[in-house]
């Protein structure tokens, strides 16, 4: 543990948002390098919608993680670029479902080799047992973040 604020390097928190934002820039990196034309937010949105078509913005928001002005700039942007489509749910018209096109299909599928790129990249130099030491770590790290979270709302 740290014993002041000088010691705070010596902590998971710098190293952790450091990690997440470099691995954004590498993703960005690599998705213009393969001439990809999507954001890290907006890739997300289509494996979502690759991994479970037809979703309902309110899923999409939970899934994504966003606030619903947030998501429906998002989903605006993507649908302008053509990669998704609203469409009204038949059960109830209040209701839109979201869709990927056939070219955002395309568009998910190609990112697969930059992801598998990237995944090189990041592996270089660690053995299958650190990463897998690492993986039970961050797991741990999100458990213990849950249950403080969790305190907050009893």
């Amino acid at each position: 543990m740290y014993k002041d604020k000088l010691d705070i390097l010596n902590t998971l928190a710098p190293w952790l948002g450091k990690t997440s934002k470099m691995m954004e820039a590498l993703l960005t990196h690599q998705f213009k390098k393969d001439n990809i034309d999507v954001s890290v937010k907006q890739w997300l949105l289509l494996k979502f919608l690759y991994i479970k078509d037809g979703q309902s913005q309110n899923q999409l928001a939970f899934l994504t993680d966003r606030d619903k002005g947030s998501l429906t700039r998002l989903i605006n942007t993507v649908e302008k670029k053509n990669l998704i489509a609203r469409i009204p749910s038949k059960e109830d018209k209040r209701v839109n479902l979201v869709y990927l096109t056939k070219k955002g299909t395309k568009v998910y599928e190609a990112s697969k080799t930059s992801l598998h790129v990237i995944t090189k990249t990041l592996h270089t130099g660690i053995t299958d047992e650190e990463i897998s030491t690492t993986i039970n770590i961050l797991k741990k790290v999100i458990e213990n973040i849950k249950m403080e979270l969790d305190k907050g709302d009893e």
